[in-house]
């Protein structure tokens, strides 16, 4: 199949994480002469013009993407079959969990020849939280674990990002999966994201990229950014991301607002280019509970910058210790702090460690290396 022209079927949620982390991939696809169409449940005048400007197929489809509700989950999945059944594809890749799970069961009941999932991380659901897991996490976690037991013995492949969440999903639970693949991370585009040497006249600047929870780490942030502060006062700390307070676990407005007010953390709100902060910082931190395999990590990696993160799953993919980065404990802010104060106290340290991001980056993170792994899982 590899060979020769197919009908292929991207299969996410919303267009924005088609136009984030699918760009590259369908460009590809395109350029090999594959048909290729992109389904989503949010589609505006905008970003089906942009799809079309790709090379690729817009096609509206309807998924409830957080909500629990059986009845409807089984009415969209029967849609989408007939619109498989209609559109015909040699393949469908499914990304993010409800996608794979009910996109993988339509496409099985459409006959697709090639059913492929890859999920890009287990989400909240399965992220261990200090408090431990809470009684809705437990049964949530119950039900995704029966729908996957449904659901992955229809996939031909599927595709984790770490070998970590392979481990936590299938062998935990005892589910099965015909064939089992390790991407890792989705990859960055290395002309997008030059490297830029770091400038050695400026006071060390931290910055966190991601929404503004708990799992992402955004508390531990804060706690060290301010031991860090009490002893050494030029230190920046800058924070990109959105609120989300509906989220149990995310930081409020007036919360933000003390913090913004108390000099701790700078926030400009929205940002129109993520890598000009990314560049203008010293040391990528994210202290996240658990991820597939973070983008904005690649990012800060690819234009050559230090990262601390935390020895979990996924973010333990994206550091060596002690060569273009630190590893610490999941929760501590005390053992963040640390590191912290290291690469404050060692300039030369940090912009050695920003080289040897740059390095790793090239080797592993490579989008168009990435995208070629990617598509021989597809059609091989």
């Amino acid at each position: 199949m590899g060979r020769t022209r197919v009908k292929l079927v991207l299969l996410g949620t919303v267009s924005a994480s088609v136009f984030n982390f699918r760009t590259s991939l369908i460009k590809e696809l395109v350029a090999r002469n594959h048909t290729v169409y992109v389904l989503c449940v949010d589609y505006d005048d905008v970003s089906r013009e942009k799809i079309v400007a790709l090379g690729a197929i817009p096609v509206d489809y309807s998924l409830n993407r957080a909500g629990l509700n059986p009845i409807r989950d089984l009415v969209d999945t029967w849609k989408l079959f007939r619109q498989l059944k209609k559109i015909a594809p040699d393949v469908v890749l499914s990304y993010f969990v409800k996608p794979v799970i009910f996109g993988s069961i339509a496409a099985r009941m459409a006959a697709v020849p090639r059913n492929i999932g890859m999920l890009e991380g287990l989400g909240y659901v399965f992220t261990d939280l200090p408090t431990g897991l809470k009684r809705k996490q437990r049964i949530l976690r119950w039900v995704q674990v029966f729908l996957y037991r449904l659901a992955l013995p229809g996939l031909d492949r599927l595709i984790f990002l770490n070998p970590d969440d392979s481990a936590d999903l299938l062998s935990r639970n005892g589910l099965k999966a015909k064939n089992v693949s390790i991407l890792g991370g989705i990859g960055v585009d290395l002309e997008k994201y030059p490297y830029i040497p770091l400038d050695s006249q400026k006071s060390p600047s931290f910055i966190f990229v991601g929404r503004l929870l708990a799992e992402k780490g955004i508390n531990e942030y804060v706690a060290a950014a301010k031991k860090v502060k009490n002893l050494h006062p030029e230190a920046r700390f800058v924070v990109l991301g959105g609120l989300d307070e509906e989220n149990p676990g995310g930081l409020s407005r007036l919360e933000l607002d003390d913090l913004i007010a108390s000099g701790v953390v700078e926030y400009p709100g929205h940002v129109s280019s993520v890598i000009q902060w990314l560049t203008d910082a010293s040391i990528f931190v994210l202290p996240s509970y658990r991820e597939g395999v973070p983008c904005s990590t690649q990012e800060a990696m690819a234009v050559g910058r230090a990262v601390i993160t935390t020895d979990v799953p996924g973010c333990r993919e994206t550091v060596v210790d002690g060569v273009n980065g630190y590893l610490v404990p999941r929760w501590d802010a005390e053992a963040l702090a640390q590191k912290m104060l290291c690469l404050v106290r060692d300039p030369a340290l940090v912009a050695r460690m920003g080289e040897e991001s740059r390095r790793l980056a090239e080797q592993r993170f490579d989008a168009e290396k990435v995208n070629a792994r990617l598509i021989q899982m597809l059609l091989d």
